[in-house]
C-alpha cells in the first residue's frame, strides 16, 4: 500500500513545486482543502520556513531553509516507505522521456528554428499531437509505479491525461502555456517532484 504523506509534508512540498502560489493554488495542487492548508502554512511561516508576500499579486513561497527542510522530510518519507529503489528506477526511466517532451514541446512552439507555429497548419499540429499522445502512453506506467509507492505521485497521470484529452479536443493553451496546469506544466512538476524526493539538483542532471 502506498505511503500517505502528512499534511504538513504535502503542504511544504507543494510550496517547492508551486514556487509561488497563493493558498487556493497550493490546495489545489496538493490535493487538500483550502481549510487544512491555510493552518499548515501559518505554522510554516511561524517556523521561518516560509514567507507571505501581500500585493498586485500576493502569494506563499518556501524560505531557504523551508527548501532544505522539504527535502530533509522527503528523504525520511522515503526511507519510511522503503522505496529509494523503485523511486530511482522510475526517475530513471523518466528521463529517458523527458529529451523527448522537451522536443515535442519545441515543435509545438516552433515549425523550424526561424518560424514561430502559428497553428494554422492543421495538419502539423495533428503530427505534434500524436507525438504527445506517444510519450503520454510511455509516461502513464510510470506514473502508475510511483503512485503505489508513494501517494502523492498518484494524481500526475490523471492530471497529464486531462491536459492531454484538453489539447486533443482543440485546446492549444493545454499543451505548454504556463500558468495553468497544461501538460508542460504537469511534467515538470513531476520532473522537480522526482529530483527533490531523491535529492538531485536539477542543473547537476543537466536538464533545464
Amino acid at each position: 500500500m502506498a505511503l500517505l504523506s502528512p499534511p504538513s509534508l504535502l503542504v511544504l512540498h507543494g510550496l517547492r513545486l508551486a514556487g509561488f502560489k497563493p493558498a487556493e493554488k497550493v490546495a489545489e495542487l496538493v490535493g487538500l482543502a483550502v481549510e487544512q492548508v491555510q493552518p499548515e502554512l501559518d505554522r510554516l511561516r511561524d517556523q521561518g520556513l516560509a514567507t507571505y508576500r501581500e500585493g498586485r499579486l500576493s502569494g506563499w513561497s518556501l524560505t531557504p531553509d523551508g527548501r532544505a527542510e522539504g527535502e530533509r522530510r522527503l528523504a525520511a518519507e522515503l526511507d519510511e516507505a522503503g522505496c529509494r529503489d523503485a523511486v530511482r528506477a522510475a526517475y530513471e526511466q523518466f528521463l529517458t522521456l523527458n529529451g523527448q517532451m522537451l522536443a515535442v514541446c519545441t515543435d509545438w512552439q516552433m515549425k523550424d528554428p526561424q518560424t514561430l507555429n502559428d497553428h494554422a497548419d492543421a495538419d502539423y499540429d495533428a503530427k505534434v499531437i500524436a507525438k504527445l499522445a506517444e510519450i503520454d502512453a510511455e509516461v502513464q506506467p510510470i506514473c502508475a509505479r510511483l503512485g503505489t509507492q508513494l501517494e502523492r505521485f498518484a494524481a500526475y497521470g490523471g492530471r497529464l491525461a486531462d491536459a492531454l484529452a484538453k489539447v486533443q479536443a482543440g485546446e492549444a493553451d493545454w499543451f505548454t502555456k504556463p500558468m495553468i496546469a497544461s501538460y508542460h506544466t504537469v511534467w515538470f512538476e513531476l520532473h522537480e517532484d522526482l529530483l527533490a524526493t531523491l535529492n538531485i539538483d536539477r542543473a547537476a542532471e543537466g536538464s533545464h
